[in-house]
């Protein structure tokens, strides 16, 4: 068909095929908005889950809920090798261009404007030359006094009390949206515990939504005991077979196309039901099938076709970061698993590799700060992307 009109294709359509069967996490995130806007005690959200599962697609679709309620809202992705402040300053300057839109008091948006170029500015070290500095790009004149302790979680509990106050004069809120949120650094993750635990003490209408891998909560709490009382967790797996068809059916019948019930079992066995996958085959069998409807037969021309994207651009690049030791690390996690998506013993990679688990330590921890393997319980391990273990195997 067409491949013009592939409504799989990156950014095609009104609604992303990720966002089926995500209902539930949706009218979640307004029961969250309006009790917040209400003055309403509640918790920050926190999305969970493996590569591919659509978490950065509903993030952003989040973010959308919240503008199109007149909220501020700012959006960032963590790094590890980058601290909090100068993204969260960015974000956070456009969550208050929001709100001044609809504020009527231009004095007070200046002086959180203000607020917010203090801590943007301790972003630099005091050491650092004047032309190494970095400037946030804020018109307004740098606070005093407020937000610029360089103690980040003091400023942190002052900035988010002060764009929440201004979201309050306008009846609304602000929602900061962090992905990849494990891969803040522990005084990040500890400044920002500090202060959704400071806003749900005075129900100032400001909230967070991160997402992140399985093992975010563990983070969390590693931080701040009390960080389970801060954030609702919501996992974001797989979808069942219903709403995996219904993320290939849609955006085909909105072509008003076709497709056959068996190549709708076949879509379903490649992908196993990740988001990420059924859009990739999908793409894959429209732009094979020569007439419409889709037919079981375009589905299998078509697979080694996705596969072969898929293993160049999701998983390859991935596997790429990796040391040696480390590849040989994932390929025994591959070997014990048979490819399955399951949890490998750290002891039994071990074992499978003829070394002490002591000599694998450094090995384990890089592959889990490069964000390729994550511990699902103590002595455990396993792959943060679904069927890496296969595509492991099936390397030459």
């Amino acid at each position: 068909m067409d491949p013009i009109r592939n409504p799989f294709a990156p950014g095609a359509g009104q609604r992303p095929p990720e966002l089926a069967g995500r209902e539930r996490e949706l009218k979640a995130f307004e029961v969250v908005l309006e009790r917040v806007a209400r003055g309403r005690p509640e918790r920050s959200l926190v999305l969970t889950g493996l590569r591919g599962v659509g978490k950065t697609v509903l993030l952003g679709e989040l973010r959308s809920m919240a503008v199109r309620r007149g909220w501020g809202a700012g959006k960032i992705e963590a790094r590890p090798d980058a601290e909090l402040r100068r993204p969260l300053s960015a974000a956070l300057h456009r969550a208050i261009r929001d709100l001044a839109v609809r504020h009527r008091a231009p004095d007070r948006v200046e002086t959180v404007l203000g607020v917010l170029k203090a801590f943007a500015l301790k972003a630099s070290k005091p050491d650092a030359k004047l032309r190494d500095r970095w400037q946030p790009g804020i018109d307004a004149p740098a606070a005093q006094g407020r937000a610029d302790s360089g103690d980040i979680e003091i400023d942190l509990v002052e900035l988010f009390t002060d764009v929440a106050e201004l979201a309050a004069d306008v009846g609304t809120g602000v929602a900061l949206l962090i992905d990849e949120i494990q891969d803040l650094q522990p005084d990040d993750v500890s400044a920002l515990c500090a202060a959704c635990h400071e806003l749900s003490q005075s129900g100032a209408p400001l909230v967070v939504v991160g997402a992140g891998l399985p093992h975010v909560p563990a983070v969390l709490s590693a931080s701040k005991s009390y960080s389970e009382r801060l954030f609702r967790y919501a996992r974001i797996d797989r979808l069942d077979r219903a709403d995996a068809d219904l993320a290939v059916l849609a955006p085909i019948e909105r072509e008003e196309a076709g497709i056959e019930p068996e190549a709708l079992d076949a879509l379903f066995d490649a992908s196993g039901g990740y988001p990420y996958f059924i859009q990739a085959y999908s793409k894959a069998a429209w732009d094979a099938a020569p007439d419409d409807p889709i037919t079981v037969k375009d589905v299998q021309v078509a697979a080694p076709e996705a596969e072969a994207e898929l293993a160049v651009g999701f998983f390859g690049s991935r596997y790429e970061r990796a040391t040696p030791a480390e590849r040989e690390y994932l390929l025994a996690m591959a070997e014990l698993t048979q490819g399955k998506d399951e949890a490998s013993s750290t002891a039994d990679v071990a074992v499978y590799l003829g070394r002490k688990p002591s000599s694998l330590s450094p090995a384990r921890d890089n592959l889990m700060k490069k964000g390729l393997v994550y511990s699902a319980e103590r002595g455990q391990i396993a792959f943060t992307v679904p069927h890496f273990g296969h595509y492991l195997l099936g390397r030459d």
